[in-house]
């Protein structure tokens, strides 16, 4: 979600914001066990990518920088959350860039499903189930390095639209919106896999 740009000269952009960031995404990208064989590849160039240092961490890092998103499931685990994205006009699971005051990527992802879809007590699982590498459009046509984690909602939720969305729903796993994002459909078997192995966790 985005937030209110902070100045090139604010103390938010020191590298020193970004430092904790920086080291939780190498630490848990190098211990993850890929969930396919193309997000193994992505892991590998997003590995590659953090060898830039904590600038990777942020947006206006222009070759590419790595963003946080969530697969977000209801109590029951048969419905998943996905906003209709105000600019590209496909439906998506929850995320965005990252922010100086994230201190883990799972803090980051979670964070951003709490603005995207209005809901308090989400819980996450701190295990990645999937990593991909985009193109978009900001900074005039960069990478998004993009780390995915599973998100749990609480008995009873109700979601709220954002102002980056133009709708939330809430679809069966096996029955997904059109148009969707690509890569979002491959998020369910390791989102629900998550869900499986005594998730929710407590969120970081």
């Amino acid at each position: 979600m985005s937030t209110p740009r902070v100045s090139e000269e604010s103390p938010l952009h020191s590298e020193g914001h970004w430092v904790g960031l920086h080291t939780d995404a190498t630490a848990v990208l190098s211990s993850w066990a890929p969930t396919s064989p193309d997000a193994a590849g992505a892991r590998d160039r997003t590995l590659g990518l953090l060898t830039d240092g904590p600038v990777a961490m942020r947006r206006e890092h222009r070759v590419g920088h790595v963003t946080a998103s969530a697969l977000v499931f209801d109590a029951t685990g048969s419905r998943v959350l996905l906003c209709l994205h105000g600019k590209f006009h496909r439906w998506v699971q929850l995320g965005g860039h990252c922010e100086p005051g994230d201190r883990t990527l799972a803090g980051a992802a979670l964070r951003e499903a709490t603005e995207e879809s209005g809901i308090a007590d989400l819980r996450i699982d701190p295990v990645p189930i999937d990593v991909d590498v985009h193109a978009v459009g900001c900074q005039g046509g960069s990478l998004h390095y993009d780390v995915r984690f599973a998100v749990f909602a609480p008995a009873g939720a109700v979601e709220q639209v954002s102002a980056e969305s133009e709708a939330l729903g809430w679809f069966p796993p096996d029955q997904l919106p059109h148009p969707l994002a690509g890569g979002t459909a491959q998020l369910v078997a390791p989102g629900l896999a998550a869900l499986r192995r005594a998730s929710p966790h407590p969120a970081p």
